[in-house]
């Protein structure tokens, strides 16, 4: 059907209009599609120009980028005539529209300020960076810390960096791998900071001890960081075989965790205390971590070898229990001594008997501790008996608790210890079963070698002795040289000469005695033999003046008939016989005789303080000597 006449004329006459979106559809396809070959012909022409530029560093100073067909000009002339150049440059290009200049020039800045922060996937970095090092050699140095993030480098270069500024980014950045999204190092000037959240507990502890050494001419500045923030918050308390703590999981600060290891060291009693814990967030709001593990370490002295722990808000105790009646103590103690928002979990513990059946009695600067078992009330006030006269001056806290199994003798025994602790200055005295060890510090040094003989002596039979006790002021050390010197000069001062058929030390022997064993306990390399003498043939001691015979009493005078002499004899009773003289003794031989002076010299070097592996006697005839020799060996 044949269009109107007018209507015809107005196609004729617009018709021409309909294919303008075709023609805008081809050209925009046409344009993007020559977009990327005409941005990349536009840096390429201005990278030739950007390589004719150098910094201080030797890289150049010049970067371009194209924005469509404009072309960004950035980067820190030295000065406003290269600017000025190489914007001329780059205007004479005949590929870009314009160009857009976004160059600075490199100036002296004060304070010299740096940041690298960490975003997601990435690291960007920003504010100045040294002028005499090129944007290049820095990327490196801070991409070789971080090989797993891409840099995002914003900074200008400027005038004023502190020196070694390359090594000490370099060491902030490295922190940033530990840090997650939002961390951030800085460094102003020489000092630096940082700030943000820990990946993990790891991750955490690391920094901790990362940034306890900073580079050198460097200093800390706010190092605010959070630990991470877990999503079951543990922590456990576990006794281990000799009394030993294992404490493990989070704690909320490290500040928490000094209070914790100090109840831990106080529950141990000087055994050891392994801290496994790490810091992290978590805890559920509302709960006090202080009261909750002070209330956990209280279960735990109720817990002779076992484990108490805190996990999805409750408070469990498992384990060996440390004796009968400390069942009943944790179930109190769970409904009692835990804070609010905490409930009392599982209780798992097993009785068994007290093996081995221990007592320990410390003496500290001004407190004795009691601790342990006792069998019964009686056998307390018993050792209390013992312990009050001796440290009346000391504050006596009895922690003892009851229990059977405890070593008949077990009173005796600690009724002969308490003495013996008594003299020292500080000390332990230690029972498992029928073993005692005491261990301490003497107030002098000769008394620390005579403890033992004490104690042994007084405790009951079947009983061992274990000893480790020091003096407080253990002699000095010397050298092998000058230990050789002076035993030359102690064992010269005087003869050791016994008197004839006497095996007692005279006065004039303990100067030279008293010298070597002194240089014994300095010199604990020395090997000291002792050489005994032997009587001059035919020598004879010197007698003691015979006492006069006492002269017979006079008869008493109301002594009864039957008491008179003349009576006994009527009676034909014969006056005694006296006895005849007794055979003199054989005297013994001179090697016996020098043997035996020279194991007295040998026990009182031991006792003055000389080690029992520093002494020894040696086996040679006396032959002529008529003095003891002291020699060392070779």
């Amino acid at each position: 059907m044949p269009l109107p006449a007018d209507l015809a004329s107005r196609f004729r006459r617009f018709g021409w209009l309909a294919g303008l979106p075709l023609l805008a559809l081809a050209w925009g396809g046409a344009t993007l599609l020559a977009a990327p070959g005409l941005a990349g012909r536009l840096e390429a022409e201005g990278a030739g120009i950007a390589r004719t530029t150098q910094d201080a560093g030797g890289e150049p100073w010049l970067r371009v980028a194209a924005q469509g067909r404009d072309l960004v000009a950035r980067g820190e002339a030295p000065g406003e005539a290269e600017r000025d150049a190489v914007l001329a440059r780059l205007a004479a290009l005949p590929g870009p529209r314009r160009i857009v200049s976004e160059i600075g020039l490199i100036e002296a800045v004060s304070p010299f300020a740096w940041a690298a922060e960490r975003l997601d996937g990435a690291v960007a970095i920003t504010g100045s960076r040294p002028a005499e090092i090129g944007r290049h050699a820095l990327e490196r140095q801070i991409a070789a810390v971080l090989p797993d993030l891409p840099l995002d480098d914003a900074a200008k270069a400027a005038r004023g960096a502190p020196p070694d500024f390359a090594a000490a980014a370099a060491f902030a950045a490295a922190r940033l791998g530990k840090l997650g999204r939002g961390g951030r190092v800085t460094i102003t000037d020489s000092v630096i900071s940082a700030a943000g959240e820990a990946v993990d507990a790891a991750a955490y502890d690391a920094l901790r001890s990362a940034f306890a050494e900073p580079p050198r001419g460097y200093s800390l500045g706010r190092i605010e960081i959070l630990p991470p923030s877990v999503a079951d918050f543990q922590f456990a308390v576990e006794r281990v075989a000799g009394g030993g703590v294992v404490l493990t999981g989070y704690t909320v600060s490290e500040s928490a965790r000094a209070d914790i290891r100090r109840q831990a060291e106080e529950l141990s009693e000087g055994a050891f205390v392994d801290d496994r814990t790490r810091t992290a967030r978590g805890l559920p709001r509302g709960v006090e971590p202080n009261a909750l593990v002070s209330g956990m370490m209280r279960l735990a002295g109720l817990v002779a070898r076992g484990r108490v722990s805190f996990a999805e808000g409750r408070v469990s105790v498992s384990g060996d229990a440390l004796d009968a009646q400390a069942v009943g103590e944790v179930k109190a103690l769970l409904r009692t001594a835990l804070p609010g928002g905490i409930e009392a979990g599982a209780v798992d513990l097993v009785v068994k008997p007290l093996s081995p059946y221990r007592v320990v009695i410390r003496r500290e600067t001004e407190s004795v501790i009691l601790s342990g078992h006792l069998p019964d009330p009686e056998m307390r006030a018993r050792v209390m008996a013992a312990v009050r006269p001796r440290f009346f001056r000391e504050r006596i806290l009895d922690r003892t608790r009851l229990g059977a199994g405890a070593p008949p003798d077990l009173g005796a025994a600690l009724e002969a210890a308490v003495p013996v602790l008594a003299t020292l200055a500080s000390g332990e005295i230690a029972v498992a079963d029928r073993s005692l060890t005491l261990s301490g510090m003497s107030l002098y040094r000769e008394s620390a070698a005579r403890v033992g003989e004490a104690l042994r002596r007084g405790l009951p039979p079947g009983w061992t002795v274990m000893l480790a006790v020091e003096p407080r002021d253990p002699a000095p050390r010397q050298s092998p040289e000058a230990c050789r010197d002076g035993f030359a000069s102690a064992a010269s001062q005087a003869a050791l000469h016994f008197e004839t058929g006497s095996l007692v030390l005279t006065s004039a022997m303990y100067p030279t005695l008293d010298a070597t064993a002194a240089l014994a306990r300095a010199c604990p390399g020395l090997r000291i033999t002792v050489a005994g003498h032997a009587d001059a043939p035919g020598a004879k001691p010197a007698k003691a003046p015979e006492p006069d015979e006492p002269k017979p009493e006079p008869p008493k005078a109301d002594a009864s008939p039957k008491d008179k002499p003349g009576k006994t004899a009527a009676k034909g009773k014969a006056p005694p016989t006296p006895k005849a003289p007794a055979s003199p003794e054989p005297e013994p031989a001179p090697e016996a005789v020098a043997r035996a002076r020279a194991q007295v010299i040998a026990e009182y070097l031991l006792q003055a303080g000389a080690a029992m592996d520093q002494v020894s006697i040696a086996e040679e005839p006396p032959g002529d000597r008529r003095a003891a020799r002291l020699a060392l060996k070779p």
